[in-house]
């Protein structure tokens, strides 16, 4: 059952730094439960469970690799346990690994895209059930850049970020009718404020190619998820949202 409070879950997986941390903080402080999940520190998934906490929700961390399927299903199986349900999913986990298309092994590959998409994939197929017999929900998955520009070294990315796009697409037409709206995120450079751009010429230099003349911070992206799970975006579904300050259009 859930708990007494009858608030929402949601489930972001990568949340224990930057953009997930902050997503997970943006959407406890709009009234929901949070399933913290993370690959390997689990003491930074702990703090920022006791973050979200503080906010006047509750949280569970949920450690495990999404990059593997019986590990995905648990990870869903906890929240599930703790809350009885999983309304939202941020499928946020990601690795960016950069290897020429001729060297990379086809088990890196593998790896890039289990994680990249099939963890979208596992999670989105343990979560929808719940949502339809609850007549709501929210899917919000990744692409990137790499997928929309095309960088060298980055072809396993690339792949697994247009799959998540299809993915998207055809799950936000074949679930719209239930209440449940799939939407997919391609952010800009992201940077935590620990990360001086004054003092990196490459990061000065993508700061000021950006028409927005700065690069993007976790809240940019926190907060545009918060929206798209908020009842005013209700009627957003299967789009692709860019939020990058201009410099991909």
């Amino acid at each position: 059952m859930r708990n007494i409070e009858h608030r929402r879950t949601a489930l972001i997986t990568g949340s224990g730094r930057r953009t997930g941390r902050a997503t997970a903080l943006a959407l406890a402080q709009a009234g929901h439960n949070v399933v913290i999940n993370g690959a390997s520190d689990a003491v930074a998934c702990e703090k920022v469970a006791e973050e979200v906490e503080a906010t006047g929700v509750e949280a569970i961390v949920a450690m495990g690799d999404v990059g593997d399927r019986e590990a995905a299903q648990r990870i869903v199986d906890t929240g599930l346990e703790r809350f009885g349900g999983i309304d939202i999913l941020v499928n946020n986990a990601a690795i960016r690994p950069s290897c020429g298309f001729l060297e990379i092994s086809e088990d890196e590959w593998d790896r890039v895209f289990n994680i990249d998409f099939k963890a979208a994939f596992w999670l989105s197929r343990a979560c929808l059930p719940g949502m339809v017999d609850r007549g709501w929900g929210r899917i919000i998955n990744f692409t990137g850049m790499n997928a929309q520009k095309g960088y060298p070294g980055k072809s396993a990315v690339a792949v697994a970020k247009h799959a998540a796009l299809g993915l998207t697409r055809s799950l936000a037409v074949e679930f719209g009718p239930q209440g449940i709206t799939v939407n997919i995120l391609s952010p800009g450079t992201i940077v935590d404020d620990d990360v001086d751009v004054e003092g990196d010429e490459r990061m000065r230099a993508l700061r000021d190619s950006n028409p927005a003349g700065r690069l993007g911070h976790p809240d940019d992206i926190a907060s545009t998820i918060a929206f798209l799970c908020s009842p005013d975006a209700g009627f957003i579904n299967g789009q692709m949202l860019q939020v990058n300050g201009g410099v991909v259009t």
